[in-house]
């Protein structure tokens, strides 16, 4: 984006998502915006702009973590619409997808209404894939995640949407139809009811009652993973309970044994999450 003139003495940009002046007769960009160009429309309107396109990045994140974490078939030519746009490019760049065939898997390098999308393989070889729709799996679903990662940290990948390093958990094998819930992330203490809900929100899941949700699809189905909260009413501070998953009304509780690898994983990363924001003292001790 070019340099605006923001009345006869300044021109100001938009860098990096923040308005930034100048002189008029160019140099080097001022610390800050000066007072006296500060609510001129110019300004103002840059500055709902940058907001803007913060707030669509965030979205663009948001779709794709969406179509990774519930493994949706994504219309191939719905990629290749979104992908000049910067934002969709930076969520998707690099993202683990999975055509048709058995060679159609890759990191997502590029989209073309015309030729379909691109993918670096294994042996950094390009695969094009044509296929009507295409998935980006949750991690715990790719075949040898590590030598996945292994790759990919050999390309010098950053992916902008987590998904080789987003944290996973395997369901264990004796678990059981006698199992309910999972008790190794219970008994956080947090200082207060209220901080350990902003904790909840902020990672972005539901506070529901006495408990802290998230909806997760798994192979068709829906899970209602939960993580009990000690009551604000009671108690000066508060305590993470144990988790456990639910039909998709969060009504039935479901046996650890019915619960699918991705809404197992799911659930665990929210109870670690909400258990690593725990109060601790001042020396790290619990």
């Amino acid at each position: 984006m070019g340099w605006l003139a923001a009345g006869d003495t300044y021109q100001v940009a938009l860098v990096e998502g923040r308005v930034v002046a100048r002189s008029a007769s160019g140099g080097k960009p001022e610390r800050t915006v000066p007072a006296e160009i500060r609510d001129r429309a110019e300004v103002l309107e840059l500055q709902r702009f940058g907001e803007w396109l913060d707030r669509h990045a965030a979205d663009c994140a948001a779709q794709v973590t969406t179509w990774m974490v519930s493994a949706l078939p994504v219309p191939t030519g719905l990629l290749a619409q979104v992908w000049p746009d910067a934002a969709w490019q930076a969520a998707l760049r690099d993202i683990v997808v999975v055509g048709d065939g058995p060679g159609e898997v890759g990191l997502l390098r590029g989209a073309d209404p015309a030729d379909g999308l691109r993918l670096v393989n294994r042996d950094g070889g390009t695969v094009s894939v044509t296929a009507p729709t295409v998935t980006m799996p949750h991690p715990v679903l790719l075949p040898d995640l590590e030598g996945l990662r292994t790759f990919a940290a050999g390309l010098g990948v950053l992916q902008g949407v987590e998904q080789l390093h987003r944290a996973t958990w395997r369901k264990p094998a004796a678990i059981t139809e006698r199992d309910y819930v999972v008790t190794e992330f219970a008994e956080a203490e947090y200082r207060s009811w209220f901080h350990l809900a902003s904790r909840a929100t902020a990672l972005g899941y539901q506070v529901s009652g006495s408990s802290v949700v998230a909806r997760i699809r798994d192979a068709g189905r829906v899970f209602t993973a939960s993580v009990a909260m000690s009551d604000p009413y009671t108690e000066d501070k508060a305590w993470t309970g144990n988790l456990g998953w639910y039909d998709e009304d969060g009504q039935r509780r479901l046996p650890l044994s019915d619960v699918g690898p991705v809404a197992w994983s799911e659930g665990m990363r929210m109870a670690a999450a909400l258990h690593a924001g725990r109060t601790t003292t001042t020396d790290g001790a619990e």
